[in-house]
């Protein structure tokens, strides 16, 4: 008692990988966006760091 796989056909098939193309390279602008966002937190952080270091009267 197997089941028989199906395959779709050729225009099923590159319509799928087109579609996870275009989700793939949605997904890396989003992280790109996503680095860039973190990258400028964390250089406020680091210049508000050093701001409260040189305050400091030692």
């Amino acid at each position: 008692m197997s089941e028989q796989q199906f395959y779709p056909d050729k225009e099923t098939q590159k319509r799928c990988l087109e579609g996870l193309r275009q989700s793939n390279y949605q997904l890396e602008l989003y992280n790109l966006f996503l680095d860039e966002a973190i990258a400028k937190v964390d250089a406020e952080l680091r210049q508000k760091k050093r701001a409260r270091l040189l305050q400091r009267p030692y």
